[in-house]
């Protein structure tokens, strides 16, 4: 994994044209173009510090075509022509997209290192690896398998969860966090306001000096995105709500999720797969580029020798 921030294609395996190091080997689709000059051309080698603008997007699943990361302001911002991924997320301002800085070898210390007003930090191997052999401002089209990426999926980062929800009418809140929990509402009887994780409307049933209970006031059919999924009120009575998934086997790896609990590190997740036989969904905590083939444009802009 690599650690520079805020780039996250650091994390990722650009391309190896045909990789056997240590006795790997896998075949990769590399094409590029060649700069047009008679004299002699500098091209990339192992030891060298070149910077490189690029964009990354996802070459297989649902998300193919989508652009993950890129070092382009005008691409980030251009969502008719380049759509983004479900975690593609824009840096601070314009001014952050700059050529990525890559020390070309493997010896890059974990903190990275700094020449002139340049930031090198860890890239994968095969990052530095398929930069080898490009001259300045050559651009070359990269498509990479998971096992240069970032490789299979970790199986520890999947969850199972039910489709289906049942909801209690009744909420009992500690009157001391009220406030906190619901921030644009008064703990007055028979107060109203939009619940913030279904959204529909809860009032305040009654209160005492230590605790705020709140009524949910759903209709059958109304629409809810608690944790950031579809769901449908399918029916209710005088003590719970039962809420019906939307969720369907096509809306595998395209839909994002939020959890209430971190799983390897993240509360987000991608919805994976949707079974109806067994009425549950996978929930992928991964990041999303792991377990996918990779495809980058990448152009080098500057080849600083060691």
């Amino acid at each position: 994994m690599v650690t520079q921030k805020p780039s996250r294609i650091l994390f990722v395996v650009l391309v190896v044209v045909i990789l056997a190091v240590a006795g790997i080997g896998a075949a990769v689709l590399y094409e590029f173009n060649k700069p047009k000059s008679s004299g002699t051309i500098l091209t990339v080698q192992e030891g060298d510090n070149v910077t490189v603008n690029y964009i990354g997007q996802f070459a297989s699943g649902a998300q193919a075509g989508r652009v993950f990361d890129t070092s382009f302001y005008s691409v980030a911002v251009n969502n008719g022509s380049y759509p983004k991924s479900l975690e593609f997320a824009m840096r601070s301002s314009a001014s952050a997209y700059t050529p990525l800085a890559v020390h070309v070898g493997a010896n890059t210390p974990s903190g990275g290192y700094t020449v002139g007003n340049l930031s090198f930090g860890a890239v994968v191997p095969g990052f530095w690896q398929g930069l080898i052999g490009l001259a300045g401002n050559q651009s070359a089209t990269v498509v990479i398998p998971p096992n240069l990426a970032y490789g299979p999926l970790v199986q520890s980062c999947l969850e199972t969860a039910p489709l289906g929800l049942t909801v209690p009418v009744l909420t009992f809140v500690p009157a001391a966090q009220f406030s906190t929990l619901y921030p644009n509402a008064t703990a007055n009887v028979g107060v109203q306001f939009a619940d913030p994780t279904y959204g529909w409307n809860d009032t305040v049933f009654a209160v005492n000096s230590t605790t705020v209970t709140l009524q949910a006031l759903p209709s059958v059919s109304e629409k809810s995105s608690p944790n950031g999924l579809p769901y449908e009120v399918s029916s209710l009575n005088a003590t719970t709500v039962t809420l019906s998934s939307l969720l369907t086997p096509a809306s595998a790896g395209l839909v994002l999720g939020h959890s209430s609990t971190s799983v390897c590190n993240t509360t987000k997740f991608i919805v994976s797969a949707v079974n109806f036989g067994t009425g549950t969904m996978t929930e992928n905590f991964n990041d999303e580029v792991v377990g996918e083939s990779l495809r980058f444009t990448v152009t080098v802009v500057d080849i600083l020798p060691p």
